[in-house]
């Protein structure tokens, strides 16, 4: 049986905690003088927010108190772990400062950005959601981190995640549950699940993510935001906490495609302008075979809606047979995360100079965590992957996986693999073993990992994008798989088709 059926790595021994009350979120929003003074501000894309404080029509500190505000009125989310609104607005007149004095402003000047709390900050502690790290304060920023800086963003806080990356739910029993903004009884995905919660909810319109297998596009569908998780090493993990170096690559989460874009080419350093594509004649890929089987009826309901509206635009939506793929996930996904977290994240410890050796860490780890690490992570335990194991699915089946897609691509000649991100829409909290899809019960694992896992072990650029709602008022989104390296031509095609989508409505908040 596929590991991806058994749940492996993110098998989720211990029941979550009761379900944090919902109730208040709505009326502490609705009470909030300073919400309705500050809309027009909370709904600019990042885009248009960096113009404008650019050009002088609108100070970075007005700019950062609207999302502070926004942040305070939205705080039953748990959306962050750290957040000091005095910081934020210091470094938003540090930006207004340098505007004044003529200096040469990046390109994300004045911007407020939310970053997941598993990147090393020079000034906000680095937990990863985990209790061992509430005190570790790393000496210097990730690269990333100073990359966003040195374009001029601003640190805003550091978001809440599932603990140490390892799950889909962001239900940390350490710092809380993150709330879907869609539905408080919901999960928000994961693992970054705080820094979607807070761009859906208008905390931010722009944030740092990072995903392994998942973990970038699968709160970005639940909570129906664009997601982008770049070819794996197009921006630097160094200063991450880790899982493993083959398969880790931070990426940002947005509410357009052209934000997504500003913050590649800050990050990358290819500031290429990009124009949507014409969609006549662009071939995109379905594999019914794997990716649209068993879909909830709203979800597949909603994803056919929407190839229907890329035809109607003049895509060609071909057919697209992935043979083994089932088979090299696998293989391949689960146990070289299991092989490498026992050896990357205790080096990550030591290089950064944590006061806590990985044993500590896991000992005070929360309950489901120390059972996943005991189960598949720890010699001893019945996922415990040997050596000899790992380097036949490093060395024979991944480059397999590889060729597969290679192949596909030159053989379609498509553009990009498009599939639905998810087989369900956003679970309950603490619903994390098993998600009922029309009468049947289906392994909580498959229902959010099946679809997102092949890509991301493969390497591929995947970028996610919202696509309308279940009629109980949920996201549902499609994930487009593009080739090896081409991310630029991606969010191109990104930006055409989310014209074509539309956007979703606000979050009923």
């Amino acid at each position: 049986m596929s590991k991806i059926l058994r749940l492996s790595r993110r098998r989720f021994v211990i029941g979550a905690t009761a379900v944090a009350a919902a109730t208040g979120f709505g009326n502490a929003a609705a009470s909030n003088p300073m919400l309705s003074k500050h809309d027009a501000l909370l709904d600019l894309s990042a885009v248009d927010a960096v113009a404008r404080m650019r050009r002088g029509e609108l100070s970075a500190e007005r700019y950062a108190q609207a999302l502070l505000d926004r942040a305070a009125a939205c705080k039953a989310l748990n959306a962050f772990i750290t957040l000091e609104p005095g910081r934020v607005l210091e470094d938003a007149r540090a930006a207004d400062r340098a505007r004044q004095q003529r200096k040469t402003l990046g390109l994300l000047h004045g911007l407020p950005i939310p970053v997941k709390d598993s990147l090393n900050t020079r000034d906000y502690p680095t937990t990863a959601g985990t209790p061992a790290l509430r005190s570790f304060h790393p000496s210097a920023d990730a690269p990333l981190v100073a990359a966003l800086r040195a374009a001029g963003a601003i640190v805003m806080g550091k978001t809440n995640l599932h603990e140490l990356s390892f799950g889909w739910t962001s239900n940390n029993l350490a710092f809380g549950a993150v709330h879907n903004p869609y539905d408080m009884a919901r999960i928000p995905g994961g693992s970054s699940g705080g820094t979607a919660a807070a761009i859906a909810a208008r905390i931010a319109p722009l944030g740092v993510a990072e995903d392994t297998q998942g973990s970038i596009r699968v709160p970005a569908a639940l909570c129906g935001i664009v997601g982008f998780r770049p070819t794996t090493g197009r921006y630097s993990t160094v200063g991450a906490v880790p899982i493993s170096s083959l398969f880790d690559q931070a990426g940002p989460h947005a509410r357009s495609v052209a934000d997504i874009a500003l913050f590649d080419a800050a990050v990358s350093g290819d500031a290429t302008p990009l124009e949507p594509v014409d969609l006549r004649g662009v071939r995109l890929a379905v594999c019914r075979s794997y990716f649209f089987e068993g879909l909830d009826p709203e979800v597949a309901r909603v994803t056919e809606t929407a190839l229907k509206k890329l035809a109607a635009a003049g895509v060609e939506i071909i057919d697209l047979e992935l043979p083994g793929i089932a088979r090299f996930v696998e293989l391949i996904t689960d146990d070289v995360q299991n092989h490498d977290t026992r050896i990357e994240l205790p080096r990550y410890l030591a290089t950064y100079g944590a006061a806590v050796t990985f044993e500590q860490l896991v000992a005070q780890a929360s309950p489901d965590i120390r059972a996943t690490f005991a189960h598949d992570v720890l010699p001893g335990g019945p996922g415990f992957v040997t050596d000899a194991a790992y380097r036949d699915e490093v060395d024979v089946q991944l480059p397999k996986l590889r060729e597969l897609y290679r192949d596909a691509f030159a053989r379609s000649r498509a553009t990009a693999i498009v599939f639905p991100a998810t087989m369900c829409a956003a679970p309950l909290i603490g619903n994390d073993e098993a998600v009922m899809i029309s009468d049947r019960k289906v392994p909580f694992e498959v229902a959010i990992a099946r679809n997102i896992s092949p890509g991301s072990t493969a390497g591929l650029p995947g970028l996610v994008l919202p696509a309308g709602l279940t009629g109980g008022g949920l996201p549902v989104a499609l994930e487009l798989d593009g080739p090896h390296a081409n991310d630029r031509a991606l969010l191109a095609l990104g930006l055409a088709i989310e014209k074509v989508l539309g956007p979703l409505p606000a979050p009923p908040i």
